[in-house]
């Protein structure tokens, strides 16, 4: 833990803090949540929550590999996936969501921008749902995301070595399935 992880521990006590942050990645969570969720009213509260989870996890921060950056990708994710647990059982149960904040039509134009933009990822990740969780999730961080290997698994919680092995039985699996185009994105992984 060094000086450096000290704007990221203010973040929820110092206003100042939390506006730089925020305005340092609110573009780069909003790309992160639109690959995944199509609504863009959906998308919009995602992406606020992520933040708020940001403020109450910040006096935790102890650093991580890939830095901030990797941290708020592991929150993201987590808002996300409880999102789709959340809507499942109420899938199951045939309720409505109900109590969206409103969007603007301006809002609304540009969510559905990034979303259409986004829709060949969102079909990449329905192919990817065959996985198992814990492949699934270490491939989208690396191959979609941009993440390193060591990133990915600094945002998983697990070790490195896990995720390379998780990585590999993932792109292993979808090799022998899917498309060409899909091959090269399962392929990508940046430069370790």
């Amino acid at each position: 833990m060094g000086a450096e992880d000290e704007p990221v521990r203010s973040i929820g006590t110092d206003p100042a803090a939390f506006t730089a942050f925020y305005r340092a990645h609110v573009d780069e969570v909003t790309r992160f949540v639109t690959r995944r969720v199509a609504d863009p009213q959906l998308a919009a509260d995602l992406t606020a929550e992520v933040f708020l989870a940001v403020i109450e996890a910040a006096a935790g921060y102890r650093g991580a590999v890939g830095g901030p950056r990797t941290w708020l990708f592991g929150i993201a994710r987590n808002i996300i996936a409880a999102e789709f647990r959340r809507s499942a059982r109420e899938r199951r149960a045939q309720q409505t969501i109900a109590g969206r904040r409103l969007l603007d039509s301006d809002d609304i134009d540009r969510l559905t921008a990034r979303i259409d933009a986004t829709r060949r990822v969102r079909e990449l990740h329905a192919e990817l749902r065959a996985l198992p969780e814990s492949e699934r999730a270490v491939l989208e961080l690396v191959s979609i995301d941009g993440l390193t290997v060591a990133e990915a698994a600094a945002a998983l919680n697990i070790k490195p070595v896990a995720a390379r092995v998780r990585l590999h039985r993932a792109r292993r699996a979808l090799r022998s399935t899917s498309s060409r185009s899909f091959q090269l994105v399962i392929d990508t992984e940046v430069a370790q």
